[in-house]
């Protein structure tokens, strides 16, 4: 039988109630919840079809084993397991009675109501829907999308108002109550998508820990003006550091957020985030202002003195009015173009250093920002773009900041011809340089090149020619430009060096050819009764380029590349085009894989290579050694999955100049049960421009750290992290991190103290974190979690597979927490 009668509204009920309060409770882990439903689920409902957005458009089914009218054939009277079906929604009860006429119904004896989100239950339900009022007494539910559940006393509506009477909800099992949430009286108003409690209390166990007599939420999806959750924290440099964002919801596809926050021991600070969203783009501005800082009056010596206790020539104390500034916007032109811009400034030298609460703050020299215009075909990609850096560190002087590029101009072309038997192409680049330290110039760089690329199922070999063509515009007389060579990398000025540089246009052209060559042998392999594919990979790669003086040649933007594996197969050990190394060189590697057939996966990867040097490389940098015919550094790498739980994997470089190894770097990871994981890793560098005889001892180490992590999973509830973070070659804590936390099905608790490098006179910084939350409501305290997720490597399985986090983000450390609020929505 089917009727129009629309089933009670028992899920907009629940859904007003104080679920709509909590939080999303997405991210959260429910391992250690029993399998405990408070509302179990229903036998005699079939499953939910569709959802609420479609449900209106369905008929109702009212079904049950006897079908009355009253005498007055106004009221018909189901009894004996009615069951009432529309969509997604289901409703049951021992009897029901309907009136045509008035509306009226009343539902009595076993009341079960369930959608796509919820199961319900209650004794009773009976109202007038023709005047839209409703009364449910007795509910329990249980939601099913996310986690939680819970009753009420009663329920009353009436339109789009209602209100809830001694409600309650958690997320915890009914049996388990580690913590309840209670409101004497909830009122709500649909059209408003607001609530208001009355008499609110969270319970720890039995115990009421917090009392709120009165206070407003939001019951649906709206985004709305309000506070987000503070942090808080203690720290040695901070003292009590209170962050209170505020969320300002000012159209649906804009907003912004304010970072009120106090510094016991430095005063205050005011950050602010405004973002907008429209078809073609989006871009977020975000600031902080601090008028008066007390940290640089109470250590004047950090900001007056160099790191030789030497007093700074014109050094003050950053006290008043500092401050962050950072910009992000792009816009889409079409479907091949977009205009892209990343802002940033900060007020002084010691900004980052004093307003960051990680490792970050003191290995940001530099602010870049740059704006341009991208474009992307199926063979093409240019750009036109300008950029501008910012001195962020006090150690160093303007002097060491990258050349500005106002502006730079890129394009690149590579198409196949003759079919698939060539392939074309050429990069090329005009640039303007700028320096506020440094005389600038124009460059123009044009690379056309031409490949071959033969390829087989086990081979290939790809010739390659090239021609570069490199022409200079440079400011400034010759006795000024070798002035300022002298002053850059030391020496005297000389008549040889002013002739050097007498020429402000110069060129620089060269052939470059190479070919690089491969084969891929296979075969099938058993170990210890698991069958793997073995792959045998040589590969070889020769360069020819012959030598062209390049010593009077500006240096703009060119550095040495660090020597790697991915070196061995380029063309030129420099970055920029200031200089194109000379080469007669040959490449020999080889590589070989155990790749399991039952998974796929890449249980073993080694790779050994070296280059063979058959004359000298004469093209430096300056004060740079030139590279003496012979061998290169042998490069071995290799990675062993010996179980799912282990990963080991090296680098290893061994010079035979100097018989001894230019690089090593270690990493070791083990997974435990219930996502415990350890981490340990060592790195250590030479100093690859070391001359012997020249460059006195202590400069031919550049880098030797060690870094151990751990979270240790005690048993099921309980567990330690630990970081521990040391230069061994400046003897130096750069991060030490001690904590324990403690997790239950629906609490957890976080304590944790963190020592980290603090600035670069070695000091160092303690902090105090202490998180408590109630899964699926909030948190109180600092975001310990955020931290524990940066300085140990797994601490969120997902992390694993992540990039470090983008500048972007290591830029808005100083006043906020941006990713905390909401995104905006068109």
């Amino acid at each position: 039988m089917r009727q129009s009668l629309r089933l009670l509204p028992l899920s907009l009920c629940i859904a007003l109630a104080l679920p709509a309060h909590a939080a999303d409770g997405d991210g959260e882990d429910w391992g250690l919840c029993p399998i405990v439903d408070a509302v179990p689920s229903f036998d005699d409902a079939p499953a939910p079809m569709g959802n609420m957005a479609t449900r209106g458009q369905e008929p109702t089914d009212i079904d049950g084993g006897q079908l009355e009218r009253s005498a007055n054939d106004q009221d018909i009277v189901v009894q004996d397991n009615v069951k009432l079906n529309r969509g997604d929604q289901f409703l049951g009860t021992d009897k029901l009675s309907y009136n045509e006429q008035t509306g009226k119904y009343s539902a009595i004896g076993h009341v079960r109501y369930q959608d796509s989100g919820m199961r319900v239950t209650a004794a009773r339900a009976e109202g007038d829907q023709t005047a839209d009022q409703h009364r449910i007494e007795d509910v329990q539910y249980q939601l099913t999308q996310r986690r939680g559940n819970g009753g009420a006393e009663r329920i009353d509506l009436n339109g789009p108002k209602g209100s809830l009477v001694g409600s309650t909800y958690s997320t915890c099992a009914p049996d388990q109550r580690a913590w309840e949430l209670r409101a004497h009286r909830i009122d709500i108003d649909t059209a408003e998508g607001m609530g208001v409690a009355r008499n609110a209390t969270i319970r720890i166990g039995k115990v009421p820990v917090m009392y709120v007599p009165w206070f407003m939420f939001p019951v649906d999806e709206r985004r709305r003006t309000g506070l987000l959750y503070p942090q808080l924290s203690l720290s040695g440099r901070n003292g009590f550091d209170w962050r209170q964002p505020v969320y300002l919801n000012l159209a649906p596809n804009y907003d912004a957020t304010l970072f009120p926050r106090y510094m016991s021991d430095r005063g205050s600070l005011l950050g602010a985030e405004f973002r907008w969203l429209y078809p073609n783009g989006r871009g977020e501005v975000y600031g902080n202002w601090m008028p008066k800082d007390d940290l640089p009056g109470n250590e004047p010596e950090r900001y007056l003195y160099d790191l030789n206790g030497n007093p700074i020539p014109g050094a003050t104390l950053p006290e008043d009015n500092r401050g962050q500034f950072a910009l992000t916007a792009t816009h889409n032109l079409n479907s091949t173009w977009y205009a892209n811009t990343n802002l940033g400034w900060v007020s002084d030298t010691h900004y980052f250093e004093d307003f960051s609460s990680s490792l970050y703050g003191i290995s940001n020299s530099t602010i870049r920002s740059d704006a341009g215009l991208y474009g992307r075909g199926r063979y093409w990609e240019a750009q036109l773009m300008a950029d501008h850096y910012q001195l962020a560190d006090y150690t160093l002087t303007d002097a060491s900041l990258a050349f500005d590029r106002l502006p730079r101009a890129y394009a690149h072309w590579a198409q196949p011809v003759v079919g698939n038997w060539l392939q074309a192409g050429v990069d090329t680049e005009a640039v303007r340089f700028q320096h506020t330290e440094f005389l600038g110039g124009s460059r123009f760089d044009l690379k056309p090149y031409v490949v071959m690329p033969l390829e087989g199922a086990a081979w290939f070999i790809r010739p390659k020619l090239a021609w570069r063509y490199t022409a200079y515009q440079a400011d400034g007389s010759g006795l000024q430009r070798a002035t300022e060579f002298v002053r850059r990398y030391g020496g005297t000025v000389t008549p040889e060096l002013i002739e050097q540089f007498s020429d402000s246009t110069q060129s620089r052209n060269m052939p470059i050819t190479s070919v690089d060559a491969g084969l891929y042998f296979d075969r099938n392999t058993t170990i210890r009764g698991d069958g793997y594919l073995n792959t045998l990979e040589p590969r070889i790669y020769y360069l020819n380029v012959p030598y062209r003086d390049q010593s009077g040649l500006s240096i703009y933007d060119t550095g040495a590349t660090t020597f790697s594996w991915g070196q061995l197969f380029r063309d030129n050990r420099y970055t920029g085009a200031d200089r194109q190394a000379d080469a007669n060189q040959l490449t020999a590697a080889l590589t070989t894989r155990l790749i399991s057939e039952e998974t796929g996966q890449e249980r073993l990867a080694a790779s050994l290579g070296q280059i063979f040097y058959f004359d000298d490389s004469r093209v430096t940098l300056p004060n740079e050694a030139p590279i003496e015919q012979g061998k290169s550094a042998w490069i071995a790498d290799a990675s062993i999955s010996p179980s799912d739980r282990w990963t080991i994997a090296g680098t290893y470089m061994w010079n035979p100049k100097y018989r001894a190894e230019d690089m090593t770097s270690f990493r070791a990871r083990y997974i435990f049960d219930n996502n415990g994981v350890v981490n340990f890793g060592y790195r250590y560098r030479r100093n690859s421009g070391f001359r012997p005889g020249i460059d006195p001892p202590e400069n031919q180490d550049l880098l030797e750290q060690a870094d151990f992590s751990f979270l240790y999973p005690i048993n099921r509830t309980w567990s330690v992290v630990g970081r521990y973070y040391y230069s061994i070659l400046d003897k130096k804590q750069l991060e030490t991190i001690a904590g324990v936390q403690w997790e239950s099905c629906c609490l957890a608790a976080r304590l944790v103290g963190r020592r980290y490098l603090r600035n670069r006179d070695g000091e160092l910084d303690t902090r105090i974190m202490f998180e408590f939350e109630l899964k699926g409501l909030g948190s109180a305290g600092q975001n310990v979690e955020r931290a524990l997720r940066r300085g140990i490597l797994g601490y969120n399985r997902d992390d694993l597979y992540l990039v470090p986090p983008s500048s972007a983000e290591r830029l808005n450390n100083g006043g906020g927490q941006v990713e905390s609020t909401p995104d905006p929505t068109l």
